[in-house]
C-alpha cells in the first residue's frame, strides 16, 4: 500500500508539472506579440552579465559595472549603425536604380532560354500590353486585392508605431535585466523543487555552455562571415557585392541556406552586371574559400560541437518556431532547440542507465539452445562448445 501511494505521488506530481509546461506554453503563444523585446533584452542581459560579474570580482559596484557594461554595448551598437547604415543606405539605392537592367536581362535572356529548353511560352505573359488587359479583365479582384493592401498598409502603420516602441524600450529593459540579472537567477532557483535541484543546476550549467557557444560563437561566424563575402564579391566588382555579402552572412545560422542565397544572389548580380562566366567563376570562389574558411576554422573555434544540432532539426526548429510565435519563434527557435537536445542528451543518458533499458537478465549470457544428437550421444549445448570447463585446461595444451 505504501508503494502505491508513493506511486500515485510522482505521477500526480508529473501531472502537475506537464500541467504548468502547457499553460506556460499557451501564456507564450498569446503573449509572442509583445514579448520580442523582453527576449532581446534578456540576450543582452546574459551576455553582458559575465562581463559585469568579472568587474564585481575587481571590486566595482554593481551599478557602476552595469552602467560600464551598458554604455561599451551601446557604443558598439552605434558604431556599427553609423558604419553600416550609410553602406546599405548606398547598396539598396543600387539596387533600385539596376531594376531595369534585371528586369531586361530576364526578359531578355532568361525567358527566351527558358522557352527553348521547355517550349512553353512565356514571354508574352510579361508583356505590358497583356498584363495591362489582365488587369481590366479582372479588374474586380483587382479591387478586392487593392482593397486588402491597402488595409494591410493601415495595418502595417501600427505595425510600424510598435517597432519604434519596442526600440525605444529596448535599451531600458537591457539596462534593468543587466543589473538584476543574478537576482532573478536567484529566486528562479529558489522556485525549484530540492529533491531536483542537483538535476536542474546541471541542465542549467550545459543549456549555458550551448547557448553561449550559440549565442557568442555564432554571432562571430555569421559577422566574420559577412565581411569576407562582402569584401570579396567588392573585390569581384560587384556592384551590389556588400549587400549580397551582408545578406548571405545574416542567414548563415541556417546550415548552407546562407551560402545556398549569396551564391545564387552573387551568380545573377555577376551575368546582369558583367555578362561573362569568368565574374561567376571568381563570385563562386569566394564563397567556396569561405566556406572551406568556415568549417575548418571559424566553426571549430568560435563554436565547436557543443550545439550538436543536425542541420534538418535547425531548419524545422526555425520554420516551427515562425509557425506558432510567429517573429519570435524564430527568435527563439535555436536557443530553444539546443536546450532541448542538452534534455534529450540527459534523457538518453538516463534511459541507457535504467532497467528499462538493460532488463533484469545479466549482462552476457548464454544462448540455451540445446542442439538435438543425431549420432545417439548425449546433447551438447552449442553455446559451450569448444570453450573449456573452468579448471580445466583446454584440449592439445602442454598442462593436459
Amino acid at each position: 500500500m505504501q508503494m502505491t501511494g508513493t506511486s500515485s505521488t510522482v505521477l500526480a506530481r508529473r501531472w502537475q508539472w506537464l500541467l504548468i509546461a502547457v499553460i506556460a506554453g499557451w501564456l507564450l503563444w498569446l503573449l509572442a506579440p509583445i514579448l520580442t523585446p523582453f527576449v532581446f533584452a534578456a540576450m543582452l542581459g546574459w551576455l553582458g552579465d559575465p562581463l559585469v560579474d568579472r568587474l564585481e570580482r575587481r571590486r566595482w559596484s554593481r551599478q557602476t559595472a552595469v552602467i560600464l557594461v551598458f554604455s561599451a554595448m551601446a557604443l558598439l551598437l552605434v558604431v556599427a549603425l553609423l558604419l553600416l547604415v550609410p553602406l546599405i543606405e548606398r547598396q539598396i539605392v543600387t539596387l533600385v536604380e539596376s531594376l531595369p537592367t534585371y528586369r531586361d536581362w530576364f526578359i531578355g535572356t532568361v525567358l527566351p532560354w527558358v522557352e527553348r529548353k521547355t517550349g512553353f511560352e512565356l514571354i508574352a505573359w510579361f508583356d505590358p500590353d497583356h498584363l495591362i488587359q489582365l488587369i481590366r479583365e479582372h479588374w474586380e479582384r483587382a479591387g478586392g486585392v487593392a482593397a486588402t493592401m491597402l488595409g494591410y498598409l493601415s495595418r502595417s502603420g501600427f505595425v510600424l508605431i510598435a517597432w519604434i516602441a519596442n526600440i525605444v524600450l529596448l535599451p531600458v529593459l537591457t539596462f534593468y535585466f543587466l543589473r538584476d540579472w543574478d537576482m532573478l537567477v536567484e529566486r528562479v532557483a529558489a522556485l525549484i523543487p530540492r529533491d531536483h535541484i542537483g538535476t536542474v543546476t546541471r541542465l542549467a550549467k550545459d543549456s549555458d555552455l550551448v547557448l553561449g557557444a550559440f549565442l557568442r560563437g555564432q554571432f562571430l561566424v555569421m559577422l566574420t562571415l559577412g565581411v569576407l563575402y562582402a569584401l570579396g564579391l567588392w573585390g569581384v566588382g560587384l556592384d551590389l557585392g556588400l549587400l549580397i555579402g551582408f545578406i548571405a552572412g545574416l542567414v548563415s545560422f541556417v546550415p548552407y541556406l546562407g551560402p545556398a542565397t549569396g551564391v545564387v544572389l552573387g551568380v545573377i548580380a555577376a551575368m546582369v552586371q558583367f555578362g561573362d562566366w569568368q565574374h561567376v567563376a571568381l563570385v563562386l570562389g569566394v564563397f567556396g574559400i569561405g566556406q572551406v574558411i568556415e568549417s575548418y576554422w571559424l566553426t571549430p573555434r568560435l563554436v565547436g560541437d557543443r550545439i550538436g544540432l543536425h542541420p534538418v532539426a535547425v531548419i524545422f526548429a526555425i520554420m516551427a518556431g515562425g509557425q506558432l510565435f510567429g517573429f519570435l519563434g524564430v527568435l527563439l527557435a535555436l536557443p530553444v532547440a539546443a536546450v532541448l537536445n542538452v534534455m534529450l542528451r540527459f534523457a538518453h543518458e538516463r534511459y541507457t542507465q535504467s532497467r528499462l533499458y538493460a532488463g533484469d537478465r545479466p549482462a552476457i549470457l548464454l544462448d540455451d539452445y540445446v542442439e538435438p544428437s543425431v549420432s545417439g550421444e548425449p546433447p551438447q549445448d552449442i553455446a559451450l562448445q569448444g570453450m573449456p570447463l573452468r579448471g580445466m585446461p583446454p584440449e592439445g595444451s602442454d598442462e593436459a
